[in-house]
């Protein structure tokens, strides 16, 4: 059976029989049982099915069809003045792409309007940290979790990485911003329209003879990929936050992960494998993110370009020595020798005696009138020079991809 047949097999749902035939050659962490409770989940209930081998039975045989009919580039186009959370769908976009976006865009019932408003309040005080985090904590731990690095490197996005992470920085930027969720806001549409291209990395990444010689997976991103790469977001940066001591309220802290347990509901996620607290949140983490973390050849490339990316924007002023080091004080030694980040003296002694008297300071005059607004402004500042530099000043237009990494 060749590997498309395969494919096809499990997305049928003969899940067990390919259970059983990875699992041999599986290495011990990854037959790991799943044990973490649907109890526990913003659903408070569920199947309890192993998230390995689930992953989006909506819109994988619909991006599928769109891509085998052709219509993607038309979808494409279409979908490129679809931009606001509240804005009509384009028209003359194929029936059935319309009705599952028009499903895919809505809320789910357990939104709570009072938990995004606080979440807007804890992103006011915070963005300066939620920015470095999600950059340096969480950009640079995508390249230690080894599937994702590999799909994003065979993928079209790994031939351009400035454009790919432009896109990925996008979803952090609309995540943070004062109306994310509202009719002018534009998380929804991010969502969306990254659901789409999750589904069409699904059907065209195992076509890729590079791929699969090193994939130990027969599909890419499923639900369970997809929660690691969540827990390498929210999760890891509450974490973060919690040991350099910064002073949360218990409110802001619960309403900054509703708005990423919105966020995971929209990009597909089941509702049954979504954390319901932070607890909850931090015993998943532990079964699917800290056993995976590990290096590959192209999560090492991968790491070197998202250094020098970064050390270009604002015209250098921070240099790939400052964010390798920062990397190295944020994730740890382990990682940082992963990714062969060498060790910067000035920079690791810096940080390691600065950046508590930093914090304590900045959280000092938090309390100060206008102090939070003042932060917005400047982290907002800082946010879209960065989304502009990525993005070499054109919009961020969000695709369906038709292919692979060029060879």
């Amino acid at each position: 059976m060749d590997r498309l047949s395969r494919r096809n097999v499990l997305m049928a749902g003969g899940t067990l029989g390919a259970l059983g035939a990875l699992g041999a050659a599986a290495p011990a962490q990854a037959r790991a049982p799943w044990t973490w409770s649907p109890r526990g989940s913003v659903a408070g209930a569920g199947a309890g099915e192993d998230p390995r081998w689930v992953w989006d039975e909506e819109a994988d045989p619909l991006v599928a069809s769109l891509l085998d009919r052709g219509d993607v580039p038309k979808v494409n186009e279409l979908l490129r003045t679809w931009t606001k959370n509240g804005q009509p769908l384009p028209a003359g976009l194929p029936a059935d792409l319309r009705d599952f976006m028009e499903k895919a865009r809505q809320l789910p019932s357990w939104a709570d309007k009072g938990k995004l408003a606080t979440a807007v309040e804890f992103n006011e005080k915070r963005g300066l940290y939620l920015g470095v985090l999600y950059g340096l904590a969480s950009g640079m731990m995508s390249t230690v979790i080894p599937k994702e690095a590999r799909a994003v490197y065979y993928s079209k996005g790994g031939a351009d990485m400035k454009d790919r992470i432009s896109k990925t920085a996008k979803l952090g930027y609309d995540i943070g911003s004062r109306n994310a969720y509202q009719p002018d806001g534009e998380m929804i549409v991010t969502c969306v329209k990254t659901r789409l291209v999750h589904a069409a990395v699904r059907h065209l990444l195992p076509q890729s003879p590079h791929w699969a010689d090193v994939a130990d997976e027969e599909i890419p991103i499923s639900q369970r990929d997809m929660m690691v790469t969540w827990h390498s977001l929210p999760t890891t940066v509450m974490q973060k936050l919690t040991a350099w001591k910064v002073p949360i309220p218990a409110a802001e802290s619960a309403a900054f992960l509703h708005s990423w347990q919105l966020g995971a509901h929209l990009l597909g996620i089941k509702n049954e494998y979504i954390p319901a607290s932070w607890d909850e949140a931090n015993s998943q983490a532990e079964q699917v993110l800290d056993p995976v973390l590990a290096p590959t050849p192209e999560g090492i490339k991968l790491a070197d370009i998202l250094l020098n990316l970064g050390s270009e924007v604002d015209g250098g002023i921070v240099s790939k020595h400052a964010l390798g080091a920062f990397t190295r004080f944020i994730l740890g030694d382990r990682i940082a020798e992963w990714l062969e980040i060498p060790r910067e003296l000035i920079w690791d002694s810096l940080l390691k005696t600065a950046w508590g008297p930093f914090i304590a300071v900045r959280e000092g005059l938090l309390p100060l009138p206008h102090a939070p607004k003042a932060y917005w402004t400047f982290d907002e500042f800082l946010r879209k020079a960065a989304l502009l530099f990525l993005s070499e000043a054109r919009p961020i237009s969000i695709e369906i991809p038709q292919a692979n990494r060029p060879s």
